[in-house]
């Protein structure tokens, strides 16, 4: 073991006294040089995305010292960057282990620097975070939440003043000033309750949850003569996550009040015991609700993740059998939807704009070219989306956003706040699907003949998991071989690479490539920004539906070979 991981392991043997279960887990793993160095070879690493790692003891694991210090970095930052009008963070958190105990120790570290801590009184989902910035005019937001990741994960999530998660410039200087922090001997940590009782922590009012609400009852887009019947039967479950409360009162007082919740996974349960991996993207996570609707007899199956941010569907085709749709199928659902209710009713502002990131579907361009819409292609992440709509708002043109999303089952129909939104992506899906099914019309008829105007379109993503000291390395490898043209595309001529590392179309630089394959076909590869994992996104499309599942799937098997 190199003497530095020694020391430290040493250093919070003595030291990490705040949580007993950190000083159970240092003793279980004294005898585990590879446990210990895992925890000890690296600092959690801070970026845009905030904080995410493994839940436990160490540098490198998230806990209450490697939180503390991200929050004392943050809290210098905002006294540093911001006047003192402005010097208020607001916080939230989702179900997962220990969510409440960051968020409380971080409000508490916030009060010692002098800001003044907004916390909600209890879990709450990621876009209330950043409406709450928006709504009482912080300097910063900060929501605890590991998003859809397994239950051994948590994360610390930061927003700027606009309500979007921070930029690079913003995320580089908290990250110098982070580093300049010790762990702990410059961590300003507090008692809480009476942080709260002296008023230096306040509790986010009600009012500010209600008013969110009724921003997102304005997103909707019938018209005054449009007839729906909202006495659909709905199964909904918030996968143990935040999802409960402001869903089904968003749905209920909307008029849909036909809705069933998934009982082992309504109360929040950052164990996810029904859905170890609790992504409504994942199958398996969806499995309990399609029994449920299928025992109910809904022809619609909502999920939220852990934050609800993100948002899943399944629904029942003629022969009752559910299926799943994917984001990006749900997406151009909404997409065409709300367009062509906009110019119906006559809504559509006058230059009309949605935002998609380059790994979501083709298919939305070709939507959106139909209705007169601008396309803007951003990186992957929503908070490039919320850049877009502050950009918008900057030149007074916000309302010309009408729609963006993300092929991870991230939508947002609104600016009103500056990240993806599981509660308006509820109650559109239910909007959507109520207007469609009073004509007769399910989402899936509405699928096939969005399909049938624009050609056939698959996408599928692959995920490759790299966990560990090496699995960092091992990802570069795979990176440099790509860029190396050392990858057989199925015996397909390659057309034209893009490698966003070079800065591409005013995007900021990523390591990110993009190959379009003769025949029509996309391949990117990313590391993620959130996980050890490296993506490979094939995006086929064929004038046949059996035609492009033919090209994804002979490019996919290439790909993995190629991964192997």
């Amino acid at each position: 073991m190199k003497p530095e991981i020694e020391n430290k392991y040493i250093a919070w043997c003595g030291k990490a006294n705040l949580d007993q279960d950190l000083q159970e887990e240092l003793c279980a793993i004294a005898s585990d040089e590879a446990a210990i160095e895992d925890a000890f070879y690296r600092d959690l690493e801070f970026g845009t995305a905030g904080l995410r790692g493994v839940i436990g003891a160490g540098t490198n694991r998230m806990n209450v010292y490697t939180v503390g210090r991200t929050s004392q970095g943050l809290a210098n930052y905002v006294n540093q960057a911001f006047p003192e009008g402005m010097r208020s963070i607001a916080i939230s958190y989702d179900s997962r282990i220990k969510a409440d105990l960051f968020a409380k120790v971080s409000a508490a570290i916030f009060a010692m620097n002098g800001i003044k801590a907004y916390i909600y009184p209890a879990l709450m989902p990621t876009p209330l975070v950043s409406w709450a910035v928006r709504t009482l005019g912080c300097a910063a937001g900060v929501m605890v939440t590991a998003s859809h990741n397994p239950a051994k994960y948590n994360g610390y999530k930061v927003y700027g003043p606009d309500g979007c998660q921070i930029t690079t410039e913003a995320a580089d200087t908290i990250l110098d000033l982070i580093g300049k922090v010790d762990i702990f001997a410059d961590v300003k940590f507090g008692d809480f309750d009476a942080l709260l009782q002296e008023g230096r922590i306040e509790y986010v009012s009600e009012d500010v949850t209600t008013a969110f609400i009724e921003r997102v009852k304005k997103e909707s887009v019938l018209g005054p003569d449009d007839k729906v019947d909202r006495n659909v039967a709905i199964v909904y479950t918030p996968l143990n996550g935040t999802g409960l409360k402001p869903v089904t009162r968003m749905l209920k007082e909307t008029g849909f009040t036909n809705i069933t919740v998934v009982a082992e996974q309504r109360n929040p349960d950052g164990n996810f015991p029904t859905c170890p991996y609790p992504n409504p993207e994942i199958r398996e996570a969806m499995a309990l609700g399609m029994k449920y609707a299928e025992e109910e007899k809904a022809e619609l199956l909502l999920a939220t993740d852990p934050d609800a941010d993100r948002c899943g569907i399944a629904v029942a085709d003629h022969d009752g059998n559910y299926v799943l749709l994917s984001g990006n199928e749900t997406g151009c659902l909404l997409l065409d939807y709300i367009c062509s209710q906009r110019i119906k009713n006559g809504t559509m502002p006058p230059e009309p704009m949605m935002v998609k990131t380059i790994v979501t579907t083709d298919m939305a361009e070709k939507i959106a070219e139909h209705y007169g819409v601008r396309c803007a292609n951003v990186l992957t992440g929503f908070k490039y989306i919320g850049d877009q709509i502050a950009l918008l708002e900057k030149d007074g043109k916000e309302d010309n956003y009408i729609f963006g999303f993300e092929e991870s089952y991230g939508y947002l129909s609104g600016g009103y706040v500056r990240d993806k939104d599981a509660v308006d992506a509820a109650f559109m899906i239910c909007e959507m699907f109520a207007y469609y099914k009073s004509q007769g019309i399910s989402l899936l008829d509405k699928l096939n003949e969005l399909y049938d105007t624009y050609g056939y379109y698959k996408n599928v993503t692959h995920s490759f998991e790299f966990e560990g000291i090496s699995g960092v390395q091992k990802m570069a490898d795979v990176m440099a071989k790509f860029r190396a043209g050392d990858v057989d595309f199925a015996g397909r001529k390659v057309e034209k690479t893009l490698d966003y590392e070079e800065g591409i179309d005013g995007l900021p630089k990523s390591n990110v490539l993009k190959y379009f394959v003769e025949g029509g076909t996309r391949v990117i590869a990313r590391p993620s920004g959130t996980e050890p994992k490296l993506k490979l996104y094939v995006l086929a499309c064929g004038a046949t539906k059996d035609l492009a599942a033919k090209e994804n799937e002979e490019l996919s098997d290439a790909l993995k070979k190629a991964m192997e």
